[in-house]
């Protein structure tokens, strides 16, 4: 396998997994954030941002990484602007998250608050959704 078509195949399977993922977290695991009991809910947000770091961490790290390599380094299949137009999908998402998720899970992290949560649910449907197109582009552009 030449160096392109690795890093293509490391690339697609760091995002269809975190695009998995995201639907988890969009549809189970933030809305039911709200039914932890006030007495634990501290420890249950420290717990939770320890742990998913190590979920989706090195998942996002390859992605970037990969999404950069992508723009130089691209198979025959991928053309240039696709290349840059994955890259600027996969930076809403980064940008997403260093502006909404972030702040909210900080501030959910000095106990429960119905705005921050509010604001987390709502605000992670835009990582919800460029990572669901990205991964669609991305096996369209592998099989078209």
């Amino acid at each position: 396998m030449n160096a392109a078509l690795y890093i293509w195949v490391v690339h697609v399977f760091g995002t269809v997994y975190m695009t998995g993922l995201i639907w988890v977290i969009q549809g189970v695991h933030y809305p039911l954030m709200n039914r932890i009991r006030s007495e634990d809910y501290v420890e249950f947000q420290a717990q939770h941002m320890l742990r998913i770091t190590w979920v989706v961490g090195p998942a996002m790290l390859a992605e970037a990484v990969t999404a950069l390599l992508l723009v130089r380094f691209a198979p025959d299949f991928l053309t240039w602007p696709a290349a840059l137009l994955n890259l600027a999908l996969l930076s809403v998402i980064w940008l997403s998250t260093a502006v909404y998720q972030v702040p909210s899970h900080r501030r959910l992290a000095q106990g429960f608050d119905a705005v921050a949560h509010r604001r987390l649910v709502q605000t992670n449907w835009i990582r919800t959704v460029a990572w669901t197109i990205r991964s669609g582009l991305l096996l369209y552009w592998w099989i078209a």
